[in-house]
C-alpha cells in the first residue's frame, strides 16, 4: 500500500469521524432540545392539573352554591305563596269590615278582589252610587210630598155597605165619641 492510499484512507477516517462526530453532536443538541421541551411539556402538564384541580373545585363550589340557591328559591316560594294565602285572607276580612262599617252599601256592589287598593276603589264606587240613589229617593219624596194643612173632611161612601155593616159602623163610631 502506498502511503497515498494509506493517507487517503487516514483522510477518509478522518472524515468519517468527524462526520460522526458531528452527526453525534447534532444529535445531542436534539436530544437537548427534546428534554428542554419535555421539561417544558411536563411542567405545562402540571400547570393544566392544577388549572384542572382548580376548575374542579370551582365546579363543587358553583354545585353547592346552584343547590343553595334552589333550596332557598323554594323556601322564597313557599314563603311567597304563604303570603299570598294571608294576603287573601286578610282582603276577604277587610273587606267584611268595611261592608260592616257602611250597612247601606250592599255587598253586591264591592266584588271580591286581592287588592286591598281594589276593595277601596269598589267600596267608595259603591258609596257614590247609594248616595246618588239617596239623592234620587229624596229628590222624588219632596216632589210627590202632599201639601201642607190637613186633607178635606169627605163623608165617607156608605151605599155599597149592607144594612147591618151600616148599623156596626154607626155604634163604633158612637162609642169612639163616648170615650173621648
Amino acid at each position: 500500500m502506498t502511503r497515498r492510499t494509506t493517507e487517503k484512507q487516514d483522510n477518509d477516517a478522518e472524515d468519517r469521524q468527524a462526520e460522526t462526530q458531528a452527526r453525534i453532536e447534532s444529535l445531542e443538541v436534539a436530544a437537548a432540545e427534546s428534554e428542554a421541551r419535555a421539561a417544558t411539556a411536563l411542567e405545562e402538564l402540571a400547570g393544566a392539573r392544577e388549572a384542572s384541580a382548580s376548575l374542579e373545585t370551582q365546579l363543587a363550589e358553583a354545585r353547592e352554591a346552584r343547590e343553595s340557591a334552589e333550596d332557598e328559591l323554594l323556601r322564597a316560594r313557599s314563603e311567597a305563596e304563604e303570603a299570598r294565602s294571608r294576603l287573601a285572607d286578610a282582603a276577604v276580612k277587610y273587606r267584611e269590615a268595611r261592608l260592616a262599617s257602611a250597612p247601606e252599601v250592599p255587598q253586591d256592589l264591592v266584588p271580591a278582589a286581592e287588592s286591598l287598593l281594589e276593595i277601596d276603589e269598589a267600596f267608595e264606587a259603591a258609596r257614590r252610587v247609594v248616595g246618588q240613589l239617596r239623592e234620587r229617593i229624596e229628590d222624588e219624596r219632596l216632589s210627590a210630598r202632599v201639601p201642607m194643612g190637613s186633607p178635606s173632611r169627605r163623608v165617607a161612601d156608605l151605599s155599597s155597605l149592607s144594612a147591618s155593616e151600616k148599623i156596626r159602623l154607626g155604634l163604633e163610631q158612637l162609642s169612639e165619641r163616648e170615650a173621648r
